[in-house]
């Protein structure tokens, strides 16, 4: 690529992402100075989990073309994906002996995602398309991951197929998706209005999903762990959308599918895995660091990766 379109490219990448890191440090201020008060992020966050964020995925998949014939592969390419990490996982567990509190705090460090800043990025880079696929490949990831990731908490003491299941099944994310597709394949659509009522749920999901995760950032967990927290982190931003970049080019993925697939494997972890890790008993001091130091040196290694796909 020559020189000229690189830098237009990293350019319009940097345009792209820097507002979405702006509003995450704009809700780690918000918090530090207490507005509009600590009572308000905890139903900030249920309000986008259980309304505006089902609303958006939803409406993304109530009309998506679902006929598109990249998409067998794009599940493929997913679950290859996961699979090859899975494994490495078990075999550093093995290796290492991690007890189950630390194992499932790094398993969710390398294997969950900031669903809110990939779908903005995506968004931002690849607009309703882009969104389409990232609905899709949601209602992929986030069943699959949440139950690695409470089996690799709970390894030591055993779960139950119900404690695993019973999760996923409960999740308004994965059953929004699963209503937009049954609405689609319908072909009832969204009539009356609707839509536009959907989309305005919608629109306020994304900015105040990223306002929410600067606000669960804490900088006092970076204490301690350096070593634990610098591999993770490298393994999660830089080898994971090294692998499924290697996964998409093996199947032959089209760029746009590509794009969106490596993108969210370049993501930072979830900040909802310190809630799941605290719950189950896992090492959620170590949980909070990684989600903390892996939000903040995405903001860096994101449009390293993207501008090197753009090469």
């Amino acid at each position: 690529m020559p020189v000229l379109r690189l830098e237009n490219a990293v350019t319009t990448l940097l345009q792209a992402l820097w507002p979405l890191f702006a509003l995450i440090i704009a809700g780690y201020a918000l918090r530090r100075w207490q507005f509009p008060g600590e009572a308000f992020w905890p139903e900030a966050e249920r309000l986008n989990y259980f309304i505006l964020f089902p609303a958006l995925l939803f409406n993304s998949l109530a009309t998506a073309p679902l006929e598109n014939p990249a998409l067998p592969q794009l599940a493929l390419a997913v679950f290859c994906a996961l699979g090859a990490s899975w494994l490495g996982l078990l075999l550093l567990r093995r290796l290492r002996g991690w007890p189950a509190a630390r194992f499932g705090a790094f398993s969710q460090g390398i294997l969950r995602f900031n669903t809110y800043l990939g779908l903005a990025a995506i968004g931002s880079l690849h607009g309703q398309p882009g969104l389409v696929l990232a609905a899709l490949l949601l209602a992929l990831m986030v069943p699959t991951v949440n139950v690695l990731s409470v089996w690799s908490l709970s390894a030591d003491r055993g779960v139950s197929a119900r404690g695993l299941l019973l999760p996923v099944l409960k999740n308004p994310l994965i059953l929004a998706c699963l209503a937009g597709v049954l609405v689609n394949l319908s072909g009832l659509g969204l009539p009356g209005g609707s839509d536009r009522l959907l989309g305005l749920l919608a629109a306020a999901s994304l900015p105040l999903g990223l306002l929410c995760v600067g606000a669960a950032l804490r900088p006092q967990e970076l204490r301690g762990e350096k070593a634990a927290l610098t591999w993770n982190c490298a393994l999660r931003l830089l080898a994971m959308p090294a692998l499924a970049f290697a996964v998409a080019r093996l199947l032959q993925l089209p760029p746009l599918e590509s794009s969106v697939l490596i993108l969210f494997f370049a993501l930072p972890t979830a900040p909802t895995a310190y809630v799941l890790t605290r719950q189950l008993g896992g090492d959620s001091h170590l949980m909070a660091g990684i989600i903390t130091l892996q939000t903040l040196l995405a903001a860096a290694s994101l449009p390293l990766v993207m501008s090197l796909l753009s090469h």
